[in-house]
């Protein structure tokens, strides 16, 4: 299985993009990961919430084969523990998906085709994170997932 995270928008600050490049690196002894960032939509400032998540949209679908299974990083989503996302993570590799997306909206979420289309919902904490730092985040805890897996000493219970 292959795992990809989309994310809206580049990274500004070099310090999270240098942690998040440590563990997608990390991750690469385990499973075939990519990262892959969709550029800022240009004027934005011309554009309702509605229309930028649209837009978004349209550009996040774009990247999502036939075959791929996309979970969203959403506040609504369901709540895992470390433990709990490895768990989901060995029953998504023994169920046969080639590859597995996940994906990070921009600031306004996600539009209504791009929830029509995801096969669930994950959310990563009740508090709100920006963008750049649940990335960071969310690498480290596909990480994590995998030492669970492998039963690694790099996760305490």
């Amino acid at each position: 299985m292959n795992i990809k995270l989309l994310a809206i928008g580049k990274t500004d600050q070099n310090h999270l993009q240098t942690l998040i490049d440590d563990y997608a690196k990390r991750l690469s002894h385990y499973i075939k990961f990519d990262l892959e960032v969709i550029p800022d939509i240009k004027n934005v400032k011309n554009l309702s919430e509605q229309q930028q998540k649209e837009k978004e949209g349209e550009l996040i679908l774009t990247k999502i084969g036939s075959s791929d299974q996309m979970i969203l990083l959403d506040e609504n989503g369901k709540s895992f523990s470390s433990v709990e996302f490895s768990a989901e993570l060995q029953k998504k590799m023994n169920s046969g998906i080639k590859t597995l997306v996940f994906v990070i909206g921009g600031p306004y979420g996600f539009s209504e085709a791009v929830y029509q289309q995801a096969q669930g919902k994950i959310s990563l904490s009740k508090m709100t994170f920006s963008h750049q730092m649940v990335r960071l985040f969310f690498v480290e805890q596909l990480y994590r997932g995998f030492t669970i897996l492998r039963n690694e000493p790099y996760h305490h219970q």
